[in-house]
């Protein structure tokens, strides 16, 4: 197993443990379906987002409150889309 494995595993413990259910649904199950294919430069970015708090990252990605222009971003989106009644961006 190499670091970029490593890495990828410990990002689906901490997507799926945020402490909010509703989060945990959310990024968990975003990350279960694509954290394979991100890169590591999208893999330092889900990184900063799962350190983010739990209320903040949820108002994003319910459609809350809009993010901030420094987080949103190409992955953000792609996490809010993988969302939604239209089903998964592949």
């Amino acid at each position: 197993m190499d670091d970029l494995d490593i890495r990828r595993r410990r990002i689906r413990v901490r997507a799926w443990r945020r402490g909010m259910r509703e989060l945990d649904i959310l990024m968990g199950g975003f990350v279960d379906a694509r954290v394979d294919a991100l890169a590591e430069p999208e893999l330092v970015e889900l990184e900063a987002l799962l350190d983010l708090p739990d209320a903040e990252l949820l108002s994003w990605l319910a459609g809350g409150a809009p993010p901030p222009p420094e987080r949103d971003t190409a992955l953000l989106r792609a996490i809010i889309a993988f969302h939604t009644h239209d089903g998964p961006i592949h």
